[in-house]
């Protein structure tokens, strides 16, 4: 569960510090993260955001998505700014490219985060948030939107 050697300290700190500690602890402690993420790297971990179904950080009983373990996997891999924008430009998979959008929003600067993340505005498809009431339904557009605007998306504290 440790960041990758030599990775590059992100707004001042350790990288996988931007997801809570509480959370990131149940994450560690998950199922899914002891099962799916272990020995993913930048090319393995785009099988299994493929795969994913909904956005979002904690359900039932604090239980961690695996959108936020695949998100806490990126966090400590810490691919290069090419990889992500393969991710971004995958239209097909729309999870990928949440997932690659939390990422880049977490990460980069505030000029950076702008410029990559406006375009993805005119995606207007829906994406399922599982949240601890069950389901429902956003779009993308929106998702971005909140990116860009609001201090927390799935149960992250967004930087300033």
């Amino acid at each position: 569960n440790s960041t990758v050697r030599g990775a590059l300290s992100i707004h001042g700190s350790n990288p996988q510090y931007l997801i809570e500690k509480v959370i990131r602890a149940r994450i560690y402690d998950s199922l899914y993260w002891k099962e799916h993420c272990f020995a993913l790297n930048a090319e393995s971990i785009i099988d299994k955001a493929i795969t994913l179904h909904a956005i979002g950080g904690t359900y039932d009983r604090q239980t961690p998505t695996p959108f936020i373990c695949l998100t806490l996997k990126l966090l400590q891999l810490q691919p290069e700014k090419e990889i992500l924008m393969e991710y971004l430009l995958a239209e097909e998979f729309k999870y990928l490219r949440a997932l690659a959008a939390l990422y880049i929003r977490l990460t980069f600067r505030s000029m950076d985060v702008y410029e990559i993340l406006e375009p993805l505005m005119k995606d207007y498809r829906k994406l399922r948030i599982r949240h601890p009431g069950g389901y429902s339904l956003t779009y993308f557009d929106q998702f971005i939107d909140d990116l860009l605007k609001e201090e927390r998306v799935c149960d992250i504290i967004l930087p300033r």
